[in-house]
């Protein structure tokens, strides 16, 4: 499958700390491709260098083959990447449909077309029944799937996960697996997320990267990166495997 988006070597650093050190990968089109590392790995930093929130100090991103490194995120966004917080702040006084509709005026300027284009996500990620209520009136869960919905509006050919799935029981994690699922196989979006929950890692991601205090450690099958010594007594424990 061709490349969507490559990193090259990008470092991040903040003060003489480094939080992104030399990282290096390729997300292929079509795939599910997982960050996963201990608190502190330099997981969202790397998000925010792809997505323009932060210029990389060195290196380059390259998305759809040109590069984006020192763009403005909404520049970014146009690009056609789109990404969620991993703290959800939905605009809590408008309702659910209106805070998706915001999104989709970015490629739908006129209003009535944006709201459609809201209804049809809203539906998809169960939503629909719950458009009129205030964004800030809705559970954990909802409010997960809002923030899935707000970024899909924007319509990206790259999605950007940041902890979906944190905080959620695991019926609800379960939920979320099969909209991520569905995302890919249906929708044909490409997806990088990162993410704790390890169960839902292992049962979406086609390839998983790893990080620890900023550097890539390991890079592979989901299978074989959990068995790398270097996972395992970084982040997963021995209980783990």
């Amino acid at each position: 499958m061709p490349a969507l988006l490559e990193v090259t070597g990008i470092s991040k650093n903040f003060s003489g700390l480094r939080a992104v050190a030399d990282v290096s990968f390729t997300v292929p089109e079509s795939a599910i491709f997982a960050v996963i590392g201990p608190n502190g790995a330099g997981k969202t930093t790397l998000f925010n260098l792809i997505a323009g929130v932060f210029a990389p100090n060195t290196g380059a991103i390259t998305f759809c083959g040109d590069r984006i490194d020192g763009l403005r995120p909404d520049e970014v966004c146009r690009r056609g990447v789109g990404r969620t917080f991993q703290i959800v702040r939905p605009f809590p006084g408008l309702s659910v449909e209106d805070n998706v509709t915001v999104g989709a005026l970015l490629r739908h300027p006129d209003p009535a077309a944006a709201m459609r284009r809201a209804h049809d996500i809203l539906g998809r990620l169960d939503l629909f029944d719950k458009r009129r209520h205030l964004a800030g009136a809705l559970t954990l869960p909802d409010r997960k799937r809002l923030e899935v919905a707000r970024a899909l509006a924007t319509e990206p050919k790259l999605l950007l996960l940041d902890e979906v799935m944190a905080g959620l029981r695991p019926t609800e994690t379960d939920r979320m697996v099969e909209i991520i699922r569905k995302l890919n196989t249906e929708a044909g979006l490409t997806i990088l997320l990162i993410e704790h929950v390890m169960r839902a890692v292992m049962s979406v991601a086609t390839r998983v990267l790893v990080l620890h205090h900023g550097a890539a450690i390991a890079e592979g099958a989901p299978e074989a990166v959990v068995r790398e010594p270097a996972v395992i007594e970084s982040y997963l424990g021995v209980e783990a495997v």
